[in-house]
């Protein structure tokens, strides 16, 4: 079994659900999991988590994401997107100044009403599965935080832009409203994911590269861990390039490595005391660590615990074979 994160640059047309069932295909392995919802319009960068990293899904969906969006401007549709229902046309009679005052109004936080066509779900039920059936039910704003909104082109009526953003932000709601703001409506053309979290298109690949790596023979094998991967001769990429680590996702946090003795409790997800560890470090209260066996293999994040004294587990990545 595969153990690590692979960035993947989505294509349009899938769904976040259709990547995890064509990598289980290509990899050979059940473990897979995506790290939040993208919508069929969008490409760029998903997360797929596999093996023990699977256990990371939850938390790389609150990571920060930045997108490159197109803005067309006079339509407004169902889905807040060209794949919508069109609601209405107007002519678009805004000058580029005008466009830089609407955006630069959104940047900081601000409260964004999800759209009907989304996941999200009221009373049980998936808002999208609403809207399909024709109903539309009151949503509460939610605060999301644009943290950069950068114009890139002005080619009335599209605006193609730059946006980072904090989790949980819709680039369609953001395109819809700007549009109200302009006064003249506004829906999604396109979207492409740059970022989520420290990953970015530069470390992504596709799954028709995957695909092609499986067919060389280039792909790990079911049952062996990445260290066992087939290597790709050289100048060739292959599976072992781009499968991230788990403890890659926690760089900022600082590591400790177990002595001998107390790897068994590590491996059972006990308690480690500092005087357990190699380099006997008592790091402040709550700070999340790294934990290492002797042999330089990741098992876990730590917090310490100022009462019992001793690094108490916040999640375990126990990989297995």
């Amino acid at each position: 079994m595969m153990n690590g994160i692979i960035v993947i640059d989505k294509e349009t047309g899938f769904t976040s659900h259709d990547v995890v069932a064509k990598m289980r295909g290509i990899c050979g392995q059940r473990k897979i999991g995506h790290t939040g919802t993208l919508d069929p319009l969008a490409t760029g960068v998903l997360p797929v988590c596999l093996g023990s990293a699977t256990k990371l899904c939850d938390m790389l969906a609150e990571r920060d994401k930045e997108y490159v969006a197109e803005l067309l401007l006079g339509v407004e549709t169902d889905t807040q997107d060209v794949t919508g229902k069109r609601l209405a046309q107007s002519c678009v009679e805004v000058t580029p100044s005008q466009v830089r005052d609407a955006a630069a109004s959104f940047v900081g936080e601000y409260w964004q009403v999800p759209p009907m066509y989304s996941a999200l779900k009221v009373d049980g039920k998936k808002l999208y599965e609403l809207a399909r059936a024709g109903k539309e039910v009151e949503r509460k704003a939610r605060l999301v935080t644009i943290y950069e909104l950068e114009l890139l082109e002005y080619r009335l009526p599209v605006v193609k832009m730059r946006v980072a953003c904090s989790k949980g932000t819709y680039i369609r709601t953001l395109c819809a409203d700007m549009g109200a703001k302009l006064g003249c409506g506004g829906t999604m053309q396109s979207l492409r994911r740059t970022r989520v979290g420290g990953f970015s298109l530069e470390d992504a690949c596709t799954l028709g590269q995957l695909q092609q790596w499986k067919d060389e023979g280039r792909m790990g094998r079911a049952g062996v861990g990445q260290a066992d991967m087939i290597q790709a001769s050289p100048g060739q990429a292959s599976v072992l390039h781009v499968l991230r680590p788990v403890d890659s996702v926690f760089t900022d946090c600082p590591s400790l490595r177990v002595q001998e003795d107390a790897c068994r409790l590590l491996d059972n997800g006990n308690a480690i005391a500092p005087e357990q560890t190699v380099e006997r470090e008592q790091y402040a209260p709550d700070r999340w660590v790294r934990m290492y066996r002797p042999n330089g293999s990741f098992a876990g994040i730590y917090a310490y615990d100022t009462a019992r004294k001793w690094y108490r587990p916040v999640k375990m990545f126990l990989e297995k074979e």
